[in-house]
Formats: C-alpha cells, structure tokens, sequence
C-alpha cells in the first residue's frame, strides 16, 4: 500500500478494526471504532481556532490520549504537531512559541465544540512535516527541528528500523515531547497497534503493563533500565514477558555490565540498540547478537554514511577517537532547524558526539565534545565514568561533569541522585577498581530528585556553569 495522509490512514484502521484498542492510558481506552470521529470533531475545533494548512500547534500535554488525539486532530488540518514538555516554565514555553509562531499553542486538553459536527469525513490534507521537537542542546537556547519527513504514512508498512511489525501492542514509557516515544509511538499506533502509556515512568509498572496488555514492543532508555533491573529479583523474574519481541534502547550510553545484564536476561534477540540525532542526518542499529561480538558499539549506518575526523577535519583511522561526521542520503532533506544553524563541513553534518570506528565499521561513541573534561591536559569522558558510578547499587542516577581547578585546568566533579547511603571514600574506591586514578571524581555531589529527565537526557553544561557561579561567588 502506497502512503497516505495521516489522516485518511486513521480513517481506513477505524473502518478496518473498529473493535481493536488504539490506546490506552491509565485504565482508560480508546477503541479504534472512536479515535475517527473523535479527532475529526477536535480537527474542527482546532480549526474554527484558526488552524490551517501549513501550520504549527505547540502540543504542551502530558502522556495520554489526549495528546496523541491532538496530533491527529493537527495533521488532518495539515498542520504540523510541535510538542514541548507540559512542565516548563512559562518564561521558557513563550521563547518557543516566539520562534515557532504557532496557530494554536494546547498546554490543557481542549474539547470539541458542542457544534464540531458529526460528519465523519475530512478532506485529506497533508502536513508539510511530520514534527518539530524542541532541543536544548549543548547551548541551553530552545531550538526547532522540523521534520523533512511530511505528514504520510503508509499503514502496512510501520517504521521498520527496531523490528516493528505492524499491528503490535507498544509501551509508551518515556515522555512524548521527547523525539524518541514520539517518533517510534506514532507509528506503532499508524501501522494499526495498540500503545499502552504510562503518564510517568515506574519500573515496577512498566513490567506490570508488559504483562497485562501482552506488550511486544517497547523503546526504553538506559535509566529506565537500570531501574527496572534494581527492582528485587523476585519481582523482576516474577513477571511473564514472554509476549516480548523487542526492547529497543537509544538517546544515551549504555553501560556495558547493564547491556549484558538485559542481553543475558531477555536473550540477544530482543534487545536492540539505535543511536541517531532527532536531525536523522544518519543513523545506526544493532543488535544484541551483533553487540557481543562488538562490545560496546551502537551498530553500524543503517541511513546515511558516517566518518569520524580530528580538528581539522582529516579522516582518522579506526580505532580513534574524533568527531561523528553525519552525511544523509543523496536528495533526501531529513530537517531544517529554526533558532539555530547546522554544525556543517563539506556537506557533512555533526550533532557535536565524539566516537570511533573498528575495523568492520561498527561506531563506537565517546561522548559529547562540549562535554568532554580537560584536567591535567588528559581527555576525560563522562559518559565513561557515569557508566561506572552506576555499578554501584547506592547510584541511582548521575552526571559528571569539569568544574574550573586551578591546578588541573577541569576537575571531575560527580553530581549524584541516590537510592542509598554510600560515602564519597566508598564510591572513590569503588571507582578505583574501574577506572584509571585520574578519572576518579575529585569531589561527589548528593542532590533531591532527578539528575536525569524520563527520557534519560541530562544537561551537563547547565550543571557545570550553575556550581561553576557558586564557585566564583
């Protein structure tokens, strides 16, 4: 089947399995029979508030149905869903919605109006992109990224990378104003699944909603699987999930104790690795077959092609570390920012990720270059050392971040969310059993609530110049 509005495909699943669930959210569903004229009454709605062809909607709602019935009602308009976090503080809400001049900004679910109308049919227009996240990214300054993908699909063939099939009930575990649940959830509910949601993210039940709803497919980060696999043993073992096929996991680093750990749990076939930018320049899969005989790896380009160059820009050999260098395929524009400019070289694109390359060309990541720590003129990588303090079973969560040393240039410094108590002698000797002396933290920092947000994502940059003020003062 060839691809179609997003809007003419809801209304061919409405019609092909009207008895079958689209989504469900906290113990409440939405039968595919209703999720049609449901968003066309909201289309309309939507459209007497002055959306139209080629628009934006700035969607600020949390998980849930109501979200996913505000992006269908945007796309049938043709206008295009630009989602951002409910929680954000008005100040930092009214930048977006100043760089993105929307047609209508949602920050409550909105009601149909009692006169939308009951006509089931919409003419089919399509948007002109599919999304437009927002990012942060290592500037803390909002910025858009508008899909070079339009507002098509195509029902029987799902987004294939992640070994989707079509018709699979999917968990929604992390939050959707983030680019990975959107981008994967969306066409898992297009291909004509299920997709169970959790507003928030709980790891005991996320295995609870695996086993009741016979999930198959869920895309996690590797936050939510360590607190998944701290739950007690007989909790996390007591749970069928052999309805199962597939974990995928991307957006950070994966520490290799807890990759093996999921790997030797559910077994290679299941667990499955993506690392790409929302910008898609390029993108690369692996699986966990793949993986162990690649330890540590992120696959190889599955989308474009992909090179790692020092400062200058001059190639490097496999096995050195330089910057991730992204080329799309030939013709194919996959976004456009608004309130920033690429990182480009020649055509070649980077997100700012540093890496290296083996011998068969499997991409093995670093970590971010504004990240990277400089103390006593060694290249240190938080990633690196984060992935060691998360060994510890006191380590909930954390970010290691430089902060200014007069003597070293950059000190490492560990700012760290805890799930027991631990002193900072233990964990330096905990850490010096893994790593060498000189990336140990110097200092460790405890902090209330999350280090990481539910999609796993920390700014590190933010961290570091907020203690860096504290510093100074």
């Amino acid at each position: 089947m060839a691809s179609m509005p997003i809007g003419a495909a809801v209304r061919l699943l409405s019609e092909r399995q009207p008895e079958l669930p689209a989504i469900t959210c906290e113990g409440e569903t939405v039968w595919w029979r209703d999720l049609e004229p449901r968003t066309n009454r909201l289309a309309r709605t939507f459209q007497r508030l002055g959306v139209g062809q080629g628009d934006f909607v700035t969607i600020g709602l949390p998980n849930g149905i109501a979200f996913y019935e505000t992006c269908i009602a945007a796309w049938k308009l043709g206008a295009t869903p630009q989602p951002i976090s409910h929680r954000l503080p008005a100040r930092e809400r009214d930048e977006i919605v100043a760089l993105v001049q929307p047609a209508l900004v949602v920050t409550d679910p909105i009601g149909p109006d009692d006169d939308a109308g009951t006509d089931p049919i919409l003419p089919d227009r399509i948007a002109p992109a599919f999304k437009a996240p927002t990012s942060g990214g290592s500037t803390g300054r909002p910025k858009i990224i508008v899909s070079g993908q339009d507002g098509t699909t195509d029902p029987e063939s799902p987004f294939s990378l992640g070994a989707r099939r079509r018709g699979q009930t999917e968990l929604v575990a992390g939050p959707l104003y983030h680019n990975g649940p959107f981008v994967f959830s969306v066409p898992g509910l297009l291909s004509g699944g299920h997709l169970v949601v959790m507003t928030r993210f709980d790891a005991s039940e996320a295995l609870a909603l695996i086993e009741r709803h016979g999930v198959e497919w869920t895309m996690l980060v590797p936050t939510m699987m360590l607190r998944i696999w701290r739950l007690p043993e007989a909790e996390r073992l007591g749970r069928d999930l052999s309805s199962l096929r597939t974990v995928l996991h991307l957006a950070a680093p994966c520490p290799v104790w807890l990759k093996h750990a999921w790997i030797d749990w559910l077994g290679p076939e299941t667990v499955v690795e993506l690392y790409a930018g929302t910008e898609a320049q390029g993108i690369t899969v692996i699986t966990g077959a793949e993986w162990l005989a690649h330890e540590g790896s992120v696959g190889l380009p599955r989308a474009g092609t992909m090179k790692i160059t020092d400062e200058s820009g001059l190639e490097l050999p496999a096995g050195e570390v330089g910057e991730i260098w992204m080329k799309p395929p030939e013709g194919r524009a996959t976004y456009q920012y608004i309130g920033a400019d690429a990182r480009v070289r020649d055509g070649w694109e980077s997100l700012g990720d540093l890496g290296w390359m083996d011998d068969d060309g499997y991409l093995y990541l670093a970590d971010r270059r504004t990240d990277l720590i400089l103390a006593g003129g060694a290249n240190i990588y938080p990633a690196e050392v984060e992935a060691a303090l998360m060994e510890h079973p006191a380590v909930a969560s954390c970010a290691v971040i430089g902060l200014p040393d007069e003597d070293l240039g950059q000190r490492v410094h560990a700012v760290l969310e805890l799930a027991g108590e631990v002193s900072d002698d233990e964990l330096a000797k905990f850490l010096g059993e893994r790593l060498v002396r000189y990336k140990v933290p110097r200092s460790f920092e405890r902090v209330e609530g999350q280090v990481r947000d539910d999609a796993g994502k920390v700014r590190r940059g933010a961290l570091a110049a907020e203690r860096a003020g504290t510093q100074d003062a």
